[in-house]
């Protein structure tokens, strides 16, 4: 049997360094292929080398047994090949219609824009995904989650035969992933090829029919989901065995280091619904409290409303240390002993363009400096410091980090965040898009700076993540705290339940 798309003896280096080595790849029609691998594993470069991103490689790709070669992305777009990527790759300023139509505008019979037809169009698919926005609606105002449905959309707007997948469940909920399954499950029966990419198994085992693993560049294991076991995919990823580390009990602290009373939160859009009500919990010292909810139940505009970004819309009281404080911007914030990952690392976390020296330095220029100048020995000092003890796989310290893995970007924003020593540490979505290895080690990272007296705040909407690493777990629905839990008393079902409005469940 031809495959719709092959890839033969493919290699690509950077700089010197090798990303991918003699990898072969067959995707047949009809068929969901998993690949899979850590980060850094070379995943991401195989990609964008068959969509035409990277142009100059080693090696041959076929499309339906031709010999083919792409001098730009548009070129493999026009023979029916599209790719979601795992970060978003979507204007802000512009509409959601216009992304979505973007380089391929409709027109009319006079050669104008047809912009009814593209926002009618934009419509109907946005109701195929379920997403409830306007087609008129600027990207920047929609959340990452909406985004990245945004992102599919665009995909499927050109019906294409092979389709890839990076990541596209990182930043959407529970009831927006099993909407993409089935159109995934959809595009298989009309012969389309997929390749799938993300680090939750459970997806990939439920999805995919083949699987190709990807180590070092280089492919270390393929054949049939069906003829293989989680622990021998995590072995063949990481070379080792790997054990997911879980959280173990320890009695938290009596010291409360933030109070949130009564935090209200003003919907622009609609004043009526608030984005956040009548938010009260207590954080103590050097606890983990971890936050689950839905997409749009709040989680993200909490973290961004204690870190001092929508004060003018906000109400309620933050008290840090027994002190009450006003955080009118991010700053503020900061001096006060805040710190945010944020959940779009790419828009908000990191200067991509930026080496990751710098990057590491941004939020503690005042030690990296004398004298009001920049001190390189004292910046090489820092960058040494985490990225042994981050074990951030990077080339050097003048790398821009734009060219590092998700995972290691990750790991770089929290060490410019853990360089300040912060009372409250809140992270959104840490390890959204990260393999299972580094997750362990962010895991570890949370337990070690926790037990150092940090208190960190980790809004996931991961469940089996959440309850390996919270001591006390808080559950949002709608703007609101729907329910409270132990480490003990939490299980999957009893946080599912809270974290659905009770309209939803008459």
């Amino acid at each position: 049997m031809t495959a719709l798309l092959e890839v033969r003896q493919i290699t690509k280096k950077f700089s010197g360094v090798t990303a991918l080595s003699q990898v072969d790849l067959r995707l047949e029609g009809g068929k969901v292929t998993a690949l899979i691998g850590e980060n850094g594993a070379g995943k991401s470069t195989l990609l964008k080398i068959m969509s035409g991103i990277h142009t100059d490689y080693e090696g041959d790709i076929l499309f339906k047994g031709q010999e083919i070669k792409f001098s730009r992305p548009k070129d493999a777009q026009d023979m029916g090949i599209s790719i979601i990527h795992q970060e978003l790759n979507l204007i802000p300023y512009l509409t959601v219609a216009q992304n979505i139509f973007l380089g391929r505008e409709l027109v009319n019979a006079f050669g104008f824009l047809d912009r009814d037809k593209m926002i009618r169009k934009t419509k109907e698919l946005l109701e195929r995904l379920k997403l409830e926005v306007e087609p008129t609606a600027n990207v920047s105002t929609l959340r990452v989650g909406q985004q990245q449905i945004v992102e599919i959309a665009k995909a499927l707007l050109t019906e294409s035969s092979v389709v890839f997948m990076d990541e596209p469940t990182s930043a959407i909920g529970e009831s927006e992933t099993a909407v993409l399954f089935e159109i995934i499950n959809k595009l298989k029966a009309e012969g389309k090829a997929i390749v799938y990419i993300s680090h939750k198994l459970e997806e990939l085992f439920a999805l995919a029919d083949n699987f190709v693993v990807l180590r070092d560049g280089k492919v270390v294991g393929q054949g049939e989901v069906s003829a293989i076991s989680r622990p021998m995919l995590i072995n063949m990823m990481a070379g080792r065995s790997v054990n997911v580390i879980k959280k173990s009990n320890k009695k938290s602290s009596e010291e409360k280091v933030l109070q949130v009373k009564n935090l209200q939160l003003t919907n622009p859009d609609n004043p009526s619904r608030p984005l956040l009500n009548n938010i009260h919990f207590d954080l103590h010292n050097g606890e983990v409290l971890g936050i689950y909810g839905l997409m749009g139940a709040g989680r993200t505009e909490l973290c961004e409303s204690l870190f001092g970004l929508h004060h003018r819309r906000m109400t309620g009281s933050i008290e840090l240390e027994g002190k009450e404080m006003l955080f009118k911007n991010p700053i503020m914030a900061i001096e006060a002993g805040m710190a945010l990952v944020p959940e779009d690392r790419k828009k908000d976390g990191i200067v991509p363009n930026m080496s990751v020296g710098k990057n590491l330095s941004l939020s503690v220029m005042e030690q990296v400096s004398s004298y009001g100048f920049l001190n390189t020995a004292l910046q090489t000092k820092l960058y040494d410091k985490y990225v042994a003890s981050l074990k951030i796989k990077v080339h050097s310290e003048e790398q821009l980090i734009k060219n590092l893995s998700g995972g290691n970007q990750q790991k770089v924003i929290l060490g410019k965040w853990i360089a300040r020593s912060p009372k409250v540490l809140m992270l959104d979505e840490p390890t959204r898009g990260i393999d299972i290895n580094a997750k362990n080690e962010i895991y570890e990272l949370i337990s070690q700076l926790s037990q150092s007296g940090i208190s960190i705040l980790v809004v996931s909407s991961e469940i089996p993540e959440i309850l390996a690493i919270s001591d006390r777990i808080l559950v949002m629905a709608e703007g609101e705290i729907s329910a409270q839990f132990s480490s003990e008393d939490a299980t999957e079902n009893n946080i599912m339940n809270a974290c659905i409005p009770e309209n939803l469940n008459q």
